[in-house]
């Protein structure tokens, strides 16, 4: 790495009044909304998305990372091409600390468990996942109890792996499924929430310059 200096700044906005969480030389940290692309997808109707806007407002900001649309929370991007190599490393050798907040329906019994389940592209149904222990991935996710209510309970998740919908799937195939998800809920959990009750509330990475631990954190705001 050069010797660019690395600085921390008060939290601002995009002009397209995404929160910015941290930016420095290297890194910039922004809280995605619910109902925003991470990156562009097929046909005109989703070309607008975090990347596109972020890059026209912050010189070399490129996605390491992606949410599902419908998650909000921390998504961190990449200000020049050593830097997005080294943080997607991280990503990809599991080096980085992920923390979810999710309301799902029903009472969960234990205070806290480990879900370790397979899961693959389900072909006949794009762009859902399934379970396949023959042929899915490897997929694992810690969580524990935060709250109960008697139709719901509030959780806190630690995904090991970072597999597309991983979270979605895993809280279905408990028979707990996420509150307003459209692809997993049934139809009376998806309507018990105006939106997809999942948020990316804390990201851990090492900063490749400082090579320190550094912590982005955004607040659930369900």
């Amino acid at each position: 790495m050069d010797n660019r200096t690395s600085y921390h700044t008060t939290p601002a906005y995009l002009p397209h009044d995404i929160p910015v969480l941290y930016h420095d030389d290297y890194i910039v940290a922004l809280d995605k909304p619910s109902g925003l692309l991470s990156v562009k997808g097929i046909g005109p109707s989703k070309i607008d998305c975090l990347a596109l806007r972020a890059a026209s407002a912050i010189e070399g900001a490129r996605i390491v990372h992606r949410l599902d649309m419908d998650t909000s929370g921390v998504i961190v991007l990449a200000r020049d091409a050593e830097t997005h190599r080294e943080l997607s490393r991280q990503f990809q050798d599991r080096e980085v600390e992920k923390e979810y907040v999710a309301v799902v329906g029903g009472s969960l019994k234990e205070d806290s468990g480990d879900i370790d389940i397979p899961i693959r592209k389900d072909m006949d149904n794009p762009p859902k996942q399934c379970v396949d222990y023959d042929q899915g991935k490897s997929s694992q996710t810690a969580w524990s109890v935060l709250q109960r209510k008697p139709d719901r309970t509030r959780v806190l998740l630690a995904p090991k792996t970072g597999r597309s919908h991983q979270l979605r799937v895993h809280l279905k195939e408990i028979g707990h499924p996420i509150l307003g998800d459209n692809l997993y809920a049934p139809p009376e959990f998806l309507a018990m929430a105006a939106r997809l009750q999942l948020h990316a509330q804390k990201l851990v990475v090492t900063h490749p310059a400082s090579k320190e631990r550094i912590t982005f954190y955004s607040a659930c705001p369900f």
